[in-house]
């Protein structure tokens, strides 16, 4: 050891925990993670400054990339080069960024991981919005700090104009955090931006009307919305994106064409590992794969077997490749130095903070040069008002120094207005020169009143911001890439189940189940028939459907909710099974209960959706019709279908095409035929409007029923056992609200009213009494009477027994006989309502067990 050197011992484990947390502060700081304020990291702020330095504008020639990562290198990021170059080229990457910030020329790489050429071979400069990200940096509006040797400045953050952070977002991984922060669209964010401006307590859901999801650069759709209402809403949260996909037919066969791919998802590596999944045999129905990517866009094409579903392979394929893939989002930035977790509106504040601080040290500046000018050009007009004595005191003066001393003295100037005077030019003589300086410093004037109204006035300074970001979205501002699927998400591996026509049947206890519809034998008229569902002891069959595996059952509960399933996801049993328990299957409340069932097809189909209705009835008399389109979009907990007002409960819900007539009667034996337009649609939380007024207190509603089919004929049934069947013509059509016409003659031998039905010949009806008992008789043994009859007697009733309830079935010694073309498919997919051995064709007529047939309203 030298002279004057000393040991000084250390703890080891004191040194390596000082020196690591002075590391990992080091790497969080200056290199992973971006600024709030302009999200940009270091480098990537160093080589937008570099190249600013450079001159290499948007309006410039290009330079060779080597030499901008030189002058960056040199000037201000003391790290390896491949840190700058790798940095610049994903600035001009468009698969990498929404938004890019420098203009590459030469070969940046590709999509499919193919590395950019090397930096002596490219060439790059600035493009216009890396120039709006940089604007008024010379106007001493952000704070400068040396470089790493202390011979150069450098901006320790930009001026941006341009909301960067939310724009293109960012990623990095520090020491103990990391950040992923997603790319938003523009012209979305400047809007959310202006909104939150005009006010500042703004609700995230609102900011959310304006930036509806991340945009990302690859397009792709943005599947399921609860991980974006995460995200913004704590700065957390995982976005599931998938491809964009169509079907096609190419070279005669089936086939699945992508056209655009999940953001940073490697396309050839994508294409490899599925095809290597389809020779182990992981996925099936896939003959061949090709890339037809070129300049004019993407285009993979899955070429499928002939026998393939293009829908079960395509969620195959979403299943274990990356055409789903997810992005987590975890909005780590740095907020004055230190690293937070933002949310969606904690970014728009920074920003607007950010640009109002700006804004106010812009014109700080621009009023100090103002008022410099001012007193320079007042010197002038003095001078040029006394020319000849200012040139004669010039002309006698030794020196510059005695004649600056001179004029100060004899028109009180300063000494920055003797120095302007003596250094004026003698073309500043003229007659016209002399008016260009009182023009100017009128102008000056004008410029310095203004300046300093803005400095005087927030309002003025915020709404300078707003019109500065709308001229930045009428510059840049574009169509969202990523389209935004809201009824995506987490569901059941949906698809990977093949579309097939199934029989639904739900019995009177509500147990339900599907079977496939080749279990049920097609049987001529008379036939002896199958042995039938088994169900519990004084059970029976109440509804049967024939339906696809891939549309909706959707399940209404007294107390007003909707609850979706889609037919896969019924429980699978034999003809003589029970079934399950819908009350297991659904989340619905212990004292709530179903009370109607409507069979839908796909829920995505807007023509669908939108040319049918639910039309509902209470108890009480309300009524209430809603577009299909309002509960087309699931959800696990259910949605609100009608709001019930206290002491009443929903009773029926049928599906309509908007064209039937609604049939509502009372317990006091009245009913009310009205057609179906006659009520307007309304939404889902609407609570209706008057169907029926019930005669008293102790009335309530028994049943509804909508049909198309004006020969439908309408049975009736009072709890005592009395029943008649009418035709409907029998019942005048009304408007809805009134009391209603007399649809049974109700006395005290009869009891009151306790069912409607819509029924024909075909039918048979199940009638359960309160004491337990199940009778079961034929449709057609009772014969069509007048509407103002009593009826005659269906049932012997012993003691104080009566009836409950009284509903449809189908004839047991039938079996279903569906409709089929001369292969033996069947010809109609649609859901089918079934009460008879004949399936019903007409979908809209709803004509099952315990669902009335739809009809006409009455008064």
């Amino acid at each position: 050891m030298s002279d004057g050197e000393k040991l000084i011992p250390i703890n080891i484990e004191d040194e390596m925990k000082s020196a690591y947390i002075d590391y990992s502060m080091s790497v969080i700081v200056s290199r992973a993670l971006p600024d709030v304020r302009d999200g940009l990291k270091p480098v990537h702020r160093r080589v937008l400054y570099g190249m600013y330095d450079l001159g290499v504008f948007s309006n410039r020639a290009h330079k060779k990339s080597a030499r901008i990562v030189g002058e960056v290198l040199g000037k201000y990021h003391p790290h390896g080069d491949s840190s700058v170059y790798d940095a610049m080229v994903r600035m001009a990457q468009d698969w990498s960024l929404r938004y890019l910030l420098v203009d590459g020329q030469g070969n940046f790489g590709s999509i499919d991981g193919d590395s950019p050429a090397a930096m002596r071979y490219t060439e790059a400069r600035l493009r216009k919005m890396s120039e709006d990200i940089m604007a008024d940096i010379d106007k001493e509006t952000v704070d400068f700090q040396l470089n790493f040797d202390d011979t150069l400045e450098e901006p320790k953050v930009m001026p941006t104009r341009v909301p960067n952070l939310l724009i293109n977002g960012a990623s990095g991984i520090a020491v103990g955090m990391a950040t992923n922060m997603p790319p938003h669209n523009l012209s979305e964010v400047v809007d959310g931006t202006l909104a939150y401006i005009d006010n500042n307590e703004i609700e995230i859901d609102e900011l959310m009307n304006h930036i509806k999801a991340p945009d990302f650069p690859t397009g792709g759709v943005v599947y399921g919305y609860d991980g974006v209402r995460e995200a913004f809403k704590t700065g957390r949260g995982r976005i599931v994106l998938r491809a964009k996909v169509n079907f096609e037919e190419v070279d005669g066969r089936e086939s699945i064409i992508v056209t655009e791919i999940p953001y940073q998802v490697n396309k050839a590596e994508m294409i490899k590992k599925t095809a290597d999944l389809v020779n182990d045999k992981k996925i099936e129905g896939i003959s061949n794969i090709r890339d037809e990517s070129d300049r004019n866009g993407m285009r993979i094409v899955y070429i499928l077997k002939r026998d393939a579903v293009p829908n079960v392979v395509l969620n195959t394929l979403y299943k274990y490749t990356q055409l789903q893939s997810s992005f987590s989002v975890n909005n780590i930035a740095l907020v004055a130095g230190r690293p937070q977790l933002l949310n969606l509106k904690d970014l728009i504040h920074y920003f607007v903070e950010h640009r109002h601080e700006v804004v106010v040290r812009r014109a700080q500046y621009e009023l100090r040069k103002a008022e410099e000018r001012a007193h320079i050009l007042e010197g002038l007009i003095i001078a040029s008002d006394n020319i000849d004595e200012v040139i004669a005191i010039i002309r006698g003066s030794k020196n510059t120094d005695e004649a600056r001393e001179k004029l100060m003295t004899r028109f009180s100037l300063s000494d920055i207005q003797s120095r302007a005077i003596v250094e004026m030019r003698l073309r500043q003589l003229t007659g016209l020169e002399q008016d260009k300086l009182r023009a100017e410093y009128e102008d000056i004037m004008k410029l310095i009143e203004h300046l300093k109204a803005l400095l005087a006035s927030k309002e003025m300074r915020m709404q300078l911001i707003k019109d500065e970001l709308v001229e930045i979205k009428d510059k840049y501002g574009d169509d969202r890439r990523s389209s935004i699927e809201y009824a995506g998400g987490d569901v059941s591996i949906e698809d990977l189940i093949a579309d097939e026509h199934v029989v639904i049947t739900i019995s009177h206890a509500g147990y339900i189940k599907r079977t496939p519809l080749t279990e049920y034998k097609t049987q001529n008229r008379g036939g002896v028939g199958q042995k039938s569902a088994g169900t519990r002891d004084a059970d029976f069959l109440e509804h049967m459907y024939v339906a696809t595996n891939h549309q909706y059952m959707l399940f209404f509960t007294q107390k007003g909710k909707c609850f979706w399933m889609r037919v896969y996801e019924i429980p699978e049993g034999s003809k003589t099974s029970k079934g399950r328990a819908i009350q297991n299957l659904i989340n619905i409340e212990q004292d709530d209960k179903v009370k109607a069932f409507i069979c839908t097809q796909d829920l995505k189909d807007q023509e669908y959706i939108n040319g049918h209705y639910v039309i509902m009835v209470t108890k009480q008399g309300q009524v209430k019709k809603t577009p299909l389109e309002q509960y087309s979009r699931p959800r696990a907990n259910g949605v609100a279908a009608i709001t019930i007002r206290e002491d009443d409960e929903l009773l029926e819900a049928k599906l309509t095409t908007g064209q039937s007539h609604v049939l509502v009667a009372v317990k006091s034996g009245k009913l009310v035929r009205f057609e179906e337009g006659k009520t307007r649609p309304m939404g889902r939380t609407a609570s209706g409007v008057r169907g029926i007024t019930l005669a008293h207190d102790k009335d309530e509603v028994i049943g509804m029923v909508a049909v198309n089919d004006m020969n439908s004929e309408i049975l009736v049934v009072s709890e005592n056992g009395y029943g008649k069947r009418s035709s409907l013509d029998d019942y005048r059509i009304t408007n809805r609200g009134g009391k209603g016409v007399k649809t049974l003659n109700i006395t005290d031998k009869t009891g009151q009213l306790v069912s409607i039905n819509s029924v024909t010949d075909a039918d048979d009806l199940m009638i359960i009494n309160k004491s337990g008992l199940t009778i079961r008789m034929a449709v057609e043994d009772l014969r069509v009477m007048g509407r103002a009859t009593q009826g005659v007697r269906l049932i012997n009733l012993k003691g104080n027994d009566s009836i409950a309830a009284v509903t449809k079935v189908m004839k047991e010694e039938e079996s279903l006989d569906v409709e089929r073309d001369e292969n033996g498919d069947i010809i109609s997919p649609n859901a089918v309502p079934v009460s008879t051995s004949e399936a019903t064709d007409n979908y809209d007529d709803e004509d099952v067990d315990d669902q009335p047939e739809e009809g006409n309203e009455e008064e």
